[in-house]
């Protein structure tokens, strides 16, 4: 038997602390989610990207029955990769449009603000699909901010992984300055170091510099063999061709955060070949995995070699679920059902099932989703586990030389 009562009208947020007041509730019956996503800055390669991931999960969602007997509806919030620009475009998608639950934001630095001024304020529950500082699994967030990509404590481990099987022993480190550069550099140093290796140099860079050769000379003077550039495209393009002009650097490790078609256009493949990184990302080998994959490349074409496209998509699917099984649009109980959908117990649910889905919990009956970037099973801070890619530059194309966990 389908439930009764199922709720259809979107409710109205409270005003978050920060003196943001309460706007209107959204006027139609329809369910609505956020995304929060870099449309433009620093990490846009990745926002129209993971717009598809969200908006394909939203699709099938509808194409099968829809939530609460509406249509799944998608706001999209640009944050410019800019904390202040993504704390007002969260407030607009919490207090005007109404939204049950956000996927976002990508980058630590604006999702870290985003938590604690407007979605653990307002009761909205957060699923960020790229932030992965090891800040955020302290974070008090009054458990509203989950997220669908491991830590960088992890990630962290993996690159000192790789880079030690690579054969350096001598790196320097040129970091964004912010809670993802910053934890990411110091997991890796800690990784690197453990395995008997040197960071001879770690600096921390603003972004929208014009100039970072003074801070690339100084990161080269302890004769380190490659720079490992943990930042975001936009500056990090700017940051390599000044290192190649200089003569200060000419290899080059990177972290997901580079992982983008748009640096090898940028710089030249001549310049890029052989260099490598890390990303989260599944083993492309499981069905639900297959399964993503198909329905990406029948929705849009190519599959990108960027991340964050399954985790935006396995947010989005999550939130639907958490509405369909709480039987409400409510933030705290889409919030409370979250880890139910999530976690086992339950029947397991692969991406694009969602017709099973809605029938098993109108039924009453428990569901387990496993995600297109894997098992996702919310641990108490709302974190999770996972695998990475070490990628590499090959012939002016990112391919995944393998997958694997890191050792920790």
């Amino acid at each position: 038997m389908y439930r009764r009562g199922v709720l259809r009208t979107t409710v109205a947020v409270a005003a978050v602390a920060t003196g943001m007041a309460a706007g209107p509730a959204a006027a139609a019956d329809d369910p609505t989610i956020g995304a929060l996503l870099p449309m433009t800055g620093d990490l846009q390669a990745y926002g129209k990207t993971s717009s598809n991931g969200v908006k394909l999960a939203a699709r099938q969602i509808n194409d099968q029955g829809g939530v609460l007997g509406g249509k799944l509806q998608v706001e999209v919030g640009d944050t410019q990769t800019k904390s202040q620009a993504g704390v007002d475009a969260a407030k607009k998608l919490v207090s005007i449009q109404g939204v049950s639950g956000i996927v976002g934001a990508l980058s630590s630095g604006v999702t870290i603000p985003v938590a604690r001024s407007v979605t653990s304020q307002a009761e909205v529950p957060q699923i960020s699909s790229a932030s992965t500082s090891p800040t955020i699994t302290d974070l008090d967030d009054n458990d509203f901010l989950f997220r669908t990509v491991p830590s960088d404590a992890l990630q962290g481990d993996a690159l000192a992984r790789v880079a030690a099987e690579q054969g350096l022993e001598n790196v320097a480190i040129f970091y964004v300055n912010n809670a993802y550069g910053e934890g990411l550099a110091g997991s890796f140093t800690e990784g690197f170091e453990a395995r008997g290796n040197t960071v001879s140099a770690s600096q921390p860079y603003e972004k929208g510099n014009a100039s970072y050769r003074g801070g690339l000379k100084e990161a080269a003077s302890g004769g380190a063999e490659a720079l490992v550039l943990i930042g975001y495209p936009q500056n990090g393009i700017t940051i390599m061709r000044q290192a190649l002009e200089g003569g200060y650097f000419r290899k080059f490790v990177f972290t997901d955060g580079m992982k983008a078609p748009e640096i090898i256009d940028s710089i030249g493949a001549q310049y890029l070949n052989g260099s490598f990184g890390t990303a989260p990302q599944s083993s492309g080998k499981s069905t639900a995995a297959e399964r993503f994959d198909k329905a990406y490349k029948d929705a849009y074409g190519k599959m990108p070699p960027k991340p964050f496209i399954d985790t935006a998509y396995d947010a989005a699917f999550l939130l639907g679920l958490a509405m369909e099984k709480a039987d409400s649009q409510k933030g705290p109980a889409v919030r409370d059902a979250l880890r139910p959908v999530a976690n086992p117990p339950g029947e397991e649910i692969l991406p694009g099932e969602w017709k099973k889905a809605r029938r098993l919990l109108n039924e009453g009956k428990p569901v387990n989703y496993t995600g297109a970037s894997g098992p996702v099973n919310f641990d108490k801070n709302g974190d999770v586990g996972g695998s990475f890619a070490h990628w590499k530059i090959e012939d002016g194309e990112i391919v995944t030389e393998k997958v694997f966990k890191p050792d920790m």
